[in-house]
């Protein structure tokens, strides 16, 4: 029989967590499987309160984890997913649900059904919507030089130009394909994790998700957004993405770190290079039209210097060229 195991990472948000396993259990009522909660080292006795609560309900199907660290999206999920059933067996699918993401009762029946359906699919993901029913942007292409360029530049007739390298993709309103989704609610396939490896982990927060469909992509895997999946979403509630006033350090490593593993150094330098060249004739055309910059504070510099001195660092032969040396190892957001 068909396993499932649900994994929702909480961080700082227990009561919002409780929500989600509310509706998560209900849309696995008719489902085989199981539920594991992933406290991802919070420190403020969220791991205690949902125990208590899955104790108290007696919840039988239902664990709850404590990570030692916290590694961010990535890693926190792979706790979950690493840890399987509790009879020490592998599920046949896992779902990963994010801590602010309410699923409809049959949300992730209708994933696994369209997983099901086509062996090629790797992974299939909902439709994600806010609470006043608004569609939140979820699927997208993966990034490259024009894309970097365009998003940058934030001019129509270059965004004409490259309409087949935007990243964003507009919200569909049947069942489509697409390059990558975001991770508030996604179905993947255990043997095909077996096969490309579980979330990597220097990632912190953002692109783990591209990096992850990417390694799927290239070893043959598609993936589905199945529309009639419905799942609210309130998003940015942990990472407090809503509330910045600039883009914080593991942003730029997330980024360097993606391309960097995943098409090389001058590929990345290139990519760097178009993203400073859009954003630069972007701020001299506002600064033209004397209209205030949609841009967070200081990112193009922080951008060029962040990148520059991995690039120093590449030069002088420094043995790792990865950016996860630049990574600090105090981060406390998830």
């Amino acid at each position: 029989m068909t396993k499932i195991l649900t994994v929702i990472l909480n961080y700082k948000t227990p009561d919002m967590t409780l929500r989600a396993l509310d509706h998560a259990l209900l849309a696995m009522q008719d489902l085989e499987g199981e539920i594991t909660v992933v406290d991802n080292a919070s420190e403020d006795g969220s791991f205690e309160q949902i125990a208590a609560h899955v104790e108290k309900l007696n919840l039988s199907h239902v664990r709850v984890i404590a990570s030692d660290r916290n590694g961010g999206f990535g890693a926190g999920n792979n706790v979950g997913i690493r840890a399987g059933l509790s009879d020490g067996t592998k599920p046949d699918y896992v779902y990963i649900l994010n801590s602010d993401a309410f699923p409809a009762p049959d949300a992730i029946q209708l994933l696994l059904q369209a997983l099901k359906a086509d062996q090629t699919l790797w992974a299939a993901g909902s439709f994600i919507h806010g609470e006043e029913d608004d569609p939140h942007q979820t699927l997208f292409r993966f990034p490259s030089v024009a894309s970097e360029f365009e998003g940058a530049i934030r001019f129509g007739p270059v965004s004409r130009f490259f309409k087949d390298r935007i990243v964003p993709l507009p919200v569909p309103e049947t069942d489509a394909r697409a390059d990558w989704m975001a991770g508030a609610s996604v179905m993947m396939r255990q043997d095909v994790l077996d096969q490309i490896g579980l979330f990597d982990e220097t990632f912190f927060l953002y692109f783990e998700e591209t990096d992850l469909f990417l390694r799927a992509r290239r070893a043959g895997y598609g993936s589905i957004y199945v529309r009639d999946s419905h799942v609210m979403h309130i998003g940015s509630v942990s990472t407090g993405m809503k509330e910045w006033a600039r883009v914080p350090d593991y942003w730029y490593d997330s980024r360097l770190h993606y391309f960097v593993k995943n098409h090389g150094v001058a590929y990345t330098a290139l990519a760097t290079t178009a993203h400073l060249l859009g954003g630069s004739l972007y701020w001299l055309r506002r600064s033209l039209e004397r209209k205030p910059m949609d841009v967070p504070k200081h990112f193009l510099r922080v951008l060029l210097t962040h990148d520059l001195k991995f690039a120093l660092r590449a030069l002088v032969g420094a043995r790792n060229t990865k950016p996860s040396s630049a990574v600090p190892a105090d981060r406390n957001e998830a």
